[in-house]
């Protein structure tokens, strides 16, 4: 009997039957042809005793070849057992093999000298590498009960040509209307490309301005030669392929532009599919985990923007179904009808610290309603990308703001913040909701924000790195807040200092606005400020236009005190 022991998984065992004549598996190499000492050690120790009868038997043996033993002399029958069980046996994920390479059992055809070479060259790469540390396995082999999304695939091929097998639409052939022979051929071509632009550059490097011209010419060119628009039988072809597979394949991309356009995008497919291919084996991401593409929220089906670290069976799915009062997620629609029925929440846990009309404010401590804001976090992070903190959340404090109607309080955004800020940060993440975009629930979050820094008599500022979305709402209100500012200012001399303290808006940020809207110059060793008259009547002009809009904070209505040791 060969005792077959995974580093990685040390609770399973193979067991198979090893004639004679065939070699010795090293079940113990890692994926880069390194051994492991329990197994490298044993080995050496075998040949020594058959090579000299007159030493002694020292064998090392493993902990599970150790149990082994013991049970083989209570049960006798194991080796019968083992010869008679049709099973086959379980992969190191636990799953039946799928294929012959999944179990790694040496062929009974093998020459004993073959076995000899091999053996002896192991040894040497034994001793050259054995300082180097045991690798993990688990990142390195596919889970094959993994499945692509995309209907009808079985899973072989990849988009980039250089891989076995996918598990995202990213790297499926058929989601690109191709097979995988089809992209093998198409890398090839793109490594050849790639080799003669290479030359050509290194030929063209003297004359690099030369170069470019001609090259802009000749793509110039190539985009000349496109179609001015589809043919009849060509858009009934078009429309055929959407009604037929709607969005699980991509848009027939034919004719739609030139062929040098409709490459350069193909080059960049397969360039992010290999990319997200290596964050995968690297362990980065795990099989499926950029599969969640919708959620279901309420009545809206909202489309994701980034991955989120659900728990994997949950990450394996297309769709996930999220109770927008709990936001508790499930796998299916008749889970989420039931939970429904059930669910007693309508609006956040907390207290309700800000009301006016349909809009209320719910302060939520982290530390409280762990779970509620563990799943807020979850659900924020597949509209953000540079959020980190998903089940720390204890010290932190949420602000929720919601829309209500006759069915309950309406998830519409949040933002976070720390109960104690040594920088003074007054946000640490803001999102609002997709469907709640473009409608100013932005812009009342973060003067929400500013309000309780003034309550607080402190200078707030958002935490960095923001996003590009949310770069793009604090430099819009910073630039209102200004304004603002100026158009009611009456007096001759400006001073910074007295905006921030007035506007709760950190020096920085005024000064960062003030030069994008060049409004800040140095002018005989001084800093002016400019009230630049145009922008102000430009700003005033918008807010008679927008009228006694109810997307905007009244500090009359914030019932709220600062928490005790902030």
């Amino acid at each position: 009997l060969t005792v077959v022991e995974y580093s990685s998984y040390p609770l399973t065992l193979v067991i198979a039957v090893k004639p004679a004549n065939v070699q010795r598996h090293m079940v113990g190499s890692g994926s880069d042809g390194t051994e492991d000492s329990d197994s490298s050690a044993e080995r050496e120790q075998t040949n020594s005793s058959e090579s000299d009868g007159n030493m002694p038997k020292r064998q090392r043996l493993t902990r599970a070849s150790t149990r082994l033993s013991q049970s083989s002399q209570d049960t006798p029958d194991l080796k019968r057992a083992a010869d008679h069980d049709e099973s086959p046996p379980l992969t190191p994920t636990g799953n039946a093999p799928s294929s012959e390479s999944e179990l790694d059992i040496s062929s009974p055809n093998a020459s004993h000298d073959e076995s000899q070479a091999k053996d002896q060259a192991s040894r040497d790469s034994d001793k050259d590498l054995s300082h180097r540390p045991k690798r993990r396995r688990c990142h390195e082999t596919y889970n094959f009960n993994m499945k692509c999304p995309t209907p009808g695939c079985n899973s072989l091929g990849h988009l980039t040509g250089k891989h076995e097998r996918h598990f995202a639409v990213s790297g499926c052939p058929l989601y690109h209307n191709l097979s995988a022979d089809e992209c093998k051929v198409k890398a090839i071509s793109r490594e050849k490309q790639e080799e003669e632009v290479k030359g050509q550059e290194e030929n063209n490097s003297r004359h690099a301005t030369r170069h470019q011209s001609r090259y802009k010419e000749q793509v110039s060119e190539m985009r000349k030669g496109r179609s001015s628009g589809l043919q009849k039988e060509q858009k009934e072809k078009h429309m055929e392929h959407r009604q037929t597979h709607s969005n699980t394949r991509e848009p027939l991309l034919e004719n739609i532009t030139s062929e040098y356009d409709l490459e350069l995008f193909r080059k960049a497919q397969a360039r992010a599919s290999e990319d997200l291919e290596k964050l995968r084996i690297q362990g980065q991401i795990t099989e499926g985990s950029n599969m969640i593409k919708t959620i279901l929220f309420g009545r809206y089906e909202l489309d994701t923007w980034y991955h989120s670290p659900y728990p994997e069976e949950y990450a394996r799915l297309g769709r996930l179904y999220v109770c927008e009062f709990c936001l508790k997620y499930m796998k299916s629609q008749t889970i989420l009808r039931r939970h429904m029925a059930k669910c007693v929440w309508k609006h956040p846990p907390g207290d309700e610290v800000y009301r006016k009309g349909g809009i209320s404010v719910f302060e939520v401590d982290g530390k409280k309603n762990k779970i509620y804001c563990q799943n807020l976090c979850l659900l924020a992070k597949l509209f953000l990308d540079h959020k980190t903190l998903y089940y720390d959340v204890e010290p932190f404090l949420f602000y929720v703001m919601t829309e209500a109607d006759n069915t309950g309080c309406h998830l519409v955004g949040y933002f976070s913040k720390e109960k104690n800020s040594f920088l003074n940060y007054n946000v640490s993440c803001i999102l609002t909701m997709p469907q709640y975009m473009r409608q100013g629930f932005g812009k009342m979050l973060i003067d929400f924000s500013y309000l309780l820094s003034k309550v607080e008599e402190k200078v707030g500022s958002p935490e960095r790195p923001l996003s590009d979305l949310g770069l793009i709402s604090y430099r819009s209100y910073w630039k209102e807040v200004l304004l603002r500012y100026m158009y009611n200012f009456q007096g001759k001399e400006i001073s910074i200092k007295e905006i921030s303290q007035e506007t709760a808006v950190n020096p920085v940020d005024i000064v960062s606005t003030l030069q994008s809207l060049q409004m800040l110059k140095y002018w005989k060793g001084k800093h002016l400020v400019l009230k630049r008259q145009d922008l102000i009547d430009e700003w005033r002009a918008k807010e008679i236009k927008r009228g006694n809009s109810n997307k905007t904070i009244d500090p009359s209505s914030l019932k709220w005190t600062p928490p005790k040791g902030t």
